[in-house]
């Protein structure tokens, strides 16, 4: 197999070439013989098997690196080459792999892993099993499974577990702490070697952002081209992870029985996804029309974009409608805090009132910049909502937030009382503010939202 490794100085570029080929040959010679086994006639069974895409999936599938992280832009073909990586010992009866997601739905969801995996695995007829098993048993004796870690302690149910094959999908997603949990339980007597794959998307805030950063241009976020496929090896001393060029480097300084793991990351992007663009190009086009800081992320495989001020939302990015508009219908939500700022915090969050309107007759948006803010108590703050209302007038629609729980529902009935006469509607919130407020970002990419400079600017 590919065998990649050195110092940024040192370093080769990834081997896509012979050996990796060599390496595809052998995969499909394995497949070939359990195609067979099953008595699957030649022709249908290429008309069945996935075949790995050149470029970034086939180094993943054939890099030897202990631990080989295949990430970037969403379409890249990430999903596929994770499960198409247990394939490469398929005929073993001994091997395992488990493949995890934070939560079950998102395995057993429409079109979710589960239901790809039934596909990739078709032409190898498999004994499937749904529901709350999930495995694919295969009539050579291995078999995959998926699951969850949806906790933080569910790692320990797998506590007495040998997996020869982990397998992450989004990674950013899972704990650190679950990363190198689950990684004391992969070890292998099977003859399959012991291996963690793991597929991820761009996030600045993830532990992967910090592990990965030898990969990545620390001052624009993007993957270093020139590092895509290398391997660096790590020990862990403590809690603290110490990097090197080469095994060797490590021994020496932690003794051979610190055992180096390898690990490498290799940058993909849709455009990497020829199959993906052929048959579904319009994804190409959803994904750049997404809000600036997820199009770097999801298209871009962008690592260091966060949501910041001007990122998100800027004024000069919408047409201006200096009139107030005749046929709009009015609606103010509000996002409730209730704290003043003190000693112990300085920095409360807001409650913030914002008038948003909809034209009766087109799918388009009008913001007001009469935006209502402050930080003080309870009382203070249903004070300032019912002098907003009287305000705004009754033509205005009102909307509050409800939190969980039987104090949110009390919260909100509270409201509905005291703006009675006022058109009120209460109800959950879901989502993180930045998702939330990711569709009126999309209206504004498609010309749909205007600022109507007709209200005063008030914050």
């Amino acid at each position: 197999m590919t065998s990649l490794q050195g110092s940024p100085a040192k370093h080769k570029q990834s081997k896509t070439g012979s050996a990796a080929a060599d390496s595809l040959n052998r995969l499909e010679l394995l497949q070939l013989k359990a195609a067979l086994l099953l008595g699957i006639r030649e022709n249908e069974r290429f008309a069945l098997e996935p075949k790995p895409q050149e470029g970034p999936q086939v180094t993943f599938l054939a890099h030897d690196a202990d631990i080989a992280i295949y990430g970037g832009s969403a379409g890249s073909g990430k999903s596929m080459g994770l499960l198409m990586y247990p394939l490469k010992y398929i005929g073993n009866p001994f091997m395992r792999a488990v493949l995890f997601r934070r939560t079950t739905p998102e395995l057993t969801n429409p079109g979710g892993l589960w239901d790809e995996s039934r596909g990739v695995y078709a032409y190898l007829r498999p004994h499937s099993i749904g529901g709350n098993i999930l495995e694919h048993h295969f009539p050579s004796g291995a078999y995959v499974k998926m699951a969850h870690l949806q906790y933080e302690d569910t790692c320990h149910d797998w506590d007495s577990s040998q997996i020869p094959i982990i397998i992450f999908d989004q990674l950013e997603q899972f704990t650190r702490h679950q990363f190198f949990y689950m990684a004391s339980r992969n070890r292998s007597m099977s003859g399959v070697p012991a291996r963690i794959r793991a597929a991820c998307n761009p996030d600045a805030d993830s532990w992967l952002a910090e592990f990965i950063e030898w990969w990545i241009d620390q001052d624009t976020g993007y993957p270093l081209p020139g590092r895509s496929g290398l391997v660096r090896w790590f020990v862990r001393d403590g809690d603290n992870i110490v990097w090197g060029d080469t095994r060797e480097e490590l021994a020496e300084r932690f003794g051979e029985d610190s055992h180096p793991t390898s690990i490498t990351f290799i940058a993909a992007t849709i455009h990497d996804n020829k199959m993906l663009l052929r048959n579904n190009p319009q994804y190409l086009a959803r994904l750049k029309a997404l809000p600036m800081v997820e199009r770097e992320r999801l298209l871009g495989g962008n690592w260091k974009i966060k949501p910041s001020a001007g990122l998100m939302f800027q004024r000069h990015w919408c047409p201006t409608l200096e009139a107030e508009p005749d046929n709009v219908d009015w609606v103010r939500g509000w996002d409730l805090a209730a704290t003043k700022p003190s000693e112990q915090n300085s920095n409360p969050d807001w409650t913030v009132g914002v008038r948003l309107g909809k034209y009766r007759d087109a799918n388009r948006f009008v913001i007001a910049p009469d935006v209502r803010r402050d930080r003080i108590s309870p009382a203070g703050v249903e004070k300032m909502v019912l002098n907003t209302a009287q305000a705004d007038g009754t033509g205005v629609k009102i909307r509050i937030p409800q939190d969980p729980g039987q104090a949110g529902k009390a919260q909100a009935a509270t409201y509905v009382g005291k703006l009675t006469g006022y058109r009120v509607t209460t109800g959950p919130v879901t989502g993180d503010k930045i998702t939330r407020f990711g569709p009126l970002a999309h209206k504004r990419k498609q010309a749909m939202l205007i600022w109507c400079a007709a209200y005063p600017m008030r914050f």
